[in-house]
This record gives C-alpha cells, sequence and structure tokens, in this order.
C-alpha cells in the first residue's frame, strides 16, 4: 500500500471502498497472505496496527476474516476493518504483521479518532513530543 500518513490510509481506503468494481459490498478489507493462527483472540476486541515510518499511529478494529481468491488463484485472508480510525501514540516498530497479537501491555495508547481534517505532525516531531509526554 505504502501509505506515509493516517491521512493517505483514509484516502486509500475511501478511494477502495467507493470503487465498486473492486469492493462490490463497501467493505474495508485489507488482504495479507497469511490467516492469523489465533483468529478467535482477534475478533474479541482485536485490531490491526498501522506502522507509518516505523512508528504505529494508529489502529482499526477487526471485524472479520474472508478467504480473498486473487487473479493468481491463490488464497489470502482479507481481515475486514471497522469504518473508525482510531489515533494512538506514536510507538516505534518495525514493519511488521499488524494484527500480531499484541498484549495490552505492548500496545500504543490510544488518542482519538482520525477525522480526514486533522493535522497531521512529521512522524519524528509525534514521537519526540510523546517522549516528552506532550502526545
Amino acid at each position: 500500500m505504502g501509505a506515509k500518513t493516517v491521512s493517505d490510509l483514509i484516502q486509500w481506503q475511501n478511494l477502495k471502498q467507493r470503487n465498486p468494481t473492486v469492493n462490490a459490498n463497501r467493505k474495508i478489507v485489507h488482504v495479507t497472505r497469511m490467516w492469523p493462527k489465533r483468529e478467535k483472540e482477534l475478533l474479541d476486541g482485536g485490531s490491526l496496527y498501522w506502522v507509518f515510518k516505523g512508528l504505529i499511529l494508529a489502529r482499526q478494529e477487526i471485524l472479520g476474516f474472508e478467504k480473498v481468491v486473487g487473479a493468481d488463484e491463490i488464497k489470502r485472508c482479507g481481515i475486514v476493518l471497522s469504518e473508525q480510525i482510531i489515533k494512538t501514540a506514536p510507538k516505534p516498530k518495525r514493519a511488521f504483521q499488524g494484527w500480531r497479537y499484541l498484549t495490552t501491555a505492548q500496545a500504543p495508547k490510544d488518542f482519538e479518532e482520525f477525522s480526514a481534517t486533522d493535522i497531521e505532525l512529521p512522524n519524528s516531531l509525534q514521537l519526540e513530543l510523546s517522549k516528552l509526554g506532550v502526545l
């Protein structure tokens, strides 16, 4: 996908959601190669955490999973997500499969629902403000 900011993520999801040839049912679905082994845990309040330039900055609640078969006939996992994007405290994290079972202690704290009208600070500034306790 390559979103550099939470705003990019929202724009990408909105475009994909509105395109009936790509998404006839209008759900937000993120497709990944691997099906989670602990699916039930993720469906009990789990979230997909989004990493932008080495920082977790947002999450979306996981609502379900769908089998997705691409044009290459390979079966993949479609993670059905809530439309609501929650901003989180900036937390350094290398790229990973964001649904990987973060415990409460590992997960960044929530801030608020993200709005497309929010002004985003540069990632490095968000991290520094978070370290100072300002964010």
